[in-house]
């Protein structure tokens, strides 16, 4: 799904993760925001997408035609308000990213960001959301950086804070294992009360 392009298709992310992003003017890339499993894409009722989806691993997807899932969705009045729950919680999801991005300091970001990946895996894999103590990063730290607002460097530097501190290991580039989750979701909650 690019950016500006027409929005014919619909979809439910089954497994996998995908990327959603945006440029800039200046040509850019952006990450805003990042699908797991049980996740919606693409842009009922409207024409444009205004992101471009992209895989991040390899994903599985249910597809649908937006016109037809248009038309079941008006026939379907519990479906319709399905969709404006889902897009009530990413509104919240986004506002609480907003506050993640405006006020929290890089080890915060981390933090959150590890939290909310073990939360979202978990939820694609059916554990009834108890979230992953061991998992593989679906973003390399370069987009991390990206999605977070930081540099590759201070991705790494916290990374290997973390993992110096006995919170987090890191077996390889991409796997995570949380060693101690008590003390990541006070680290992550730090700056909630601004």
């Amino acid at each position: 799904m690019w950016e500006g392009g027409d929005s014919m298709l619909v979809a439910n992310v089954v497994d996998g993760a995908m990327m959603l992003s945006t440029s800039t003017s200046d040509g850019r890339e952006q990450i805003v925001g990042i699908i797991y499993p049980s996740d919606f894409i693409g842009r009922p009722f409207g024409s444009e997408s205004p992101y471009s989806a992209v895989a991040l691993t390899d994903a599985r997807l249910c597809v649908f035609s937006r016109a037809t899932f248009d038309r079941f969705a008006h026939a379907h009045p519990g479906m319709e308000h399905r969709l404006l729950q889902h897009t009530l919680d990413e509104l919240d999801r986004t506002r609480r990213w907003m506050l993640l991005l405006g006020r929290k300091s890089a080890r915060e970001r981390i933090a959150t960001f590890l939290l909310e990946t073990s939360r979202k895996l978990a939820q694609g894999k059916g554990q009834d959301c108890l979230p992953l103590d061991h998992f593989t990063l679906p973003l390399d730290r370069q987009q991390i950086a990206n999605v977070l607002g930081l540099t590759i460097e201070t991705v790494s530097r916290q990374f290997s804070a973390l993992k110096r501190d006995g919170i987090i290991a890191l077996p390889d580039r991409r796997s995570i294992e949380i060693l101690d989750r008590a003390q990541l979701q006070d680290m992550a909650e730090a700056d909630e009360t601004v």
